[in-house]
């Protein structure tokens, strides 16, 4: 399993998204018990793509990511490449789905 880069604040996220090429963000709460399900499969299928920042937030104590990314439900997973979010996956994630367009992404931008 691959474990994840904990934020503190929207101003760490914002950081994130504007330096890492390509970055998952996972967004939870405390009792969410499908987030908490969840995000050991997530941490699985991202050892698979370990040029995938990958960072996780509970909106309950960053109030403000929940504005700043639309969040109305968790779990949810947010995709940016290049500083734009280009995949939304929220509350049933499915995992193979995931994992596939994961894979598709990652070769289109990260291909040397």
């Amino acid at each position: 399993m691959r474990p994840t880069i904990e934020l503190t604040s929207l101003q760490e996220a914002e950081a994130a998204i504007e330096r890492d090429t390509i970055l998952l963000l996972y967004l939870s709460k405390e009792n969410c018990s499908v987030c908490h399900s969840l995000l050991p499969k997530v941490q699985e299928v991202m050892a698979a793509f370990p040029r995938i920042h990958f960072y996780h937030a509970d909106v309950e104590q960053i109030k403000e990511m929940a504005g700043r990314f639309s969040i109305f439900t968790v779990p949810v997973l947010l995709l940016f490449v290049e500083g734009k979010e280009m995949l939304r996956e929220a509350r049933f994630v499915r995992i193979n789905d995931l994992e596939e367009k994961l894979d598709k992404i990652s070769t289109m931008y990260l291909a040397e």
